[in-house]
C-alpha cells in the first residue's frame, strides 16, 4: 500500500466534504432549484455549491495555485506554481434525474518548465459520493481506489472487451461520427456500455471493471484526473489520432497496451470512412 501524500489528503478532503453536500442535496432531488446554461445542459445549485466548497478547501490548502473550474472558469495562479483542474459534479444529468451515478473529479496540473503552457497531469482525485469510493493517483506512484491498487484489464480480444462510451446529446457532439465509430466497434466488443460520467468511466478502466473507453467532445474537467488514473494503472490514453496528450479531452481513447491499440485502429479507420 503506498503512503497517501500530504497532496492527495489535501484533494480527498476537500470532494469529501463537497461529497456530503451532494449526497443529501441528492436525497432531497424534487426540491433542488434549476436552471439551464445551454440546450440539455444543466447546472443545479447543488453542482455550484459544490464548486464552491471545492474552491475554498483547495485555496486554503495552496493560496498561490491557479484553477481551472467547470462553472467559475480560469482563475490564474502565480506562474510557476501548479493549478487544479474541478469538476464538482460530473454527471449533471444524472443527479438531477435522480441516478445515483455521478463523481467529483479533481487533477493537479504542473506548467511546462519552459513557461510555455501547461505540462503533465501529477495527482488526480475522482471521489464517488453515493458509493463513497475515492479513486486517487500520483504521477509514479500508481492508481488507487482507498488502499487498494489498481491495474486495468488484461483481456487482449476485443471479443472479451466491455468497453464504455459517451453519446452525443443535443448540442453536443457529432453524431455522425458517433455512430460511424459505433458501427465499427459495436460487432467487435463483448458489449458497449453509457453511464453518463466520464470521470468514472476512466476510473473504472483503471480498476479494470471496464476494457476500454472512447468519448469525443469533453472537457479538461472531465478527463484530466481519469486520464493519470489510466495511465498510472498501466494503460494507455492518446486522442484519436493517437497522440497521448496530458489530457485529453476532445478525443479520448483509453484502455490496456492491446485493446486501446485495437479499439484506436478501429476508430481511426471509421473517422476517415
Amino acid at each position: 500500500m503506498a503512503a497517501v501524500s500530504g497532496l492527495i489528503r489535501v484533494m480527498e478532503r476537500a470532494a469529501r466534504k463537497a461529497g456530503s453536500r451532494l449526497r443529501r442535496d441528492f436525497g432531497e432531488i424534487e426540491h433542488l432549484q434549476v436552471s439551464r446554461k445551454g440546450p440539455s445542459d444543466f447546472v443545479s445549485k447543488a453542482d455550484q455549491a459544490a464548486e464552491r466548497t471545492l474552491w475554498d478547501e483547495l485555496r486554503q490548502a495552496r493560496p498561490d495555485w491557479g484553477f481551472v473550474l467547470e462553472e467559475g472558469g480560469i482563475i490564474e495562479g502565480a506562474p510557476d506554481k501548479p493549478r487544479w483542474i474541478v469538476d464538482p459534479l460530473d454527471g449533471t444529468s444524472n443527479f438531477l434525474h435522480g441516478i445515483p451515478h455521478f463523481a467529483i473529479s479533481i487533477a493537479v496540473q504542473e506548467p511546462k518548465l519552459d513557461g510555455s503552457g501547461w505540462g503533465d497531469v501529477v495527482a488526480g482525485v475522482v471521489y464517488q459520493p453515493v458509493t463513497d469510493e475515492t479513486y486517487w493517483a500520483e504521477k509514479t506512484r500508481g492508481a488507487w481506489l482507498q488502499d487498494a491498487r489498481l491495474r486495468v484489464s488484461s483481456r487482449r480480444s476485443l471479443s472479451d472487451a466491455l468497453v464504455a462510451t459517451g453519446i452525443p446529446y443535443q448540442g453536443h457532439g457529432d453524431f455522425g461520427e458517433w455512430i460511424n465509430i459505433l458501427k465499427a466497434v459495436g460487432p467487435q466488443v463483448a458489449g458497449i456500455r453509457r453511464f453518463g460520467s466520464a470521470a468514472l468511466d476512466l476510473a473504472w478502466v483503471a480498476a479494470g471493471r471496464y476494457d476500454a473507453f472512447w468519448e469525443s467532445d469533453l472537457s479538461p474537467w472531465d478527463t484530466a484526473a481519469g486520464c493519470l488514473l489510466v495511465r498510472e494503472a498501466g494503460g494507455f490514453v492518446t486522442d484519436y489520432r493517437g497522440r497521448s496528450l496530458p489530457v485529453c479531452d476532445q478525443q479520448i481513447i483509453a484502455g490496456n497496451d492491446t485493446v486501446h491499440s485495437r479499439l484506436h485502429k478501429l476508430i481511426a479507420a471509421a473517422i476517415k470512412a
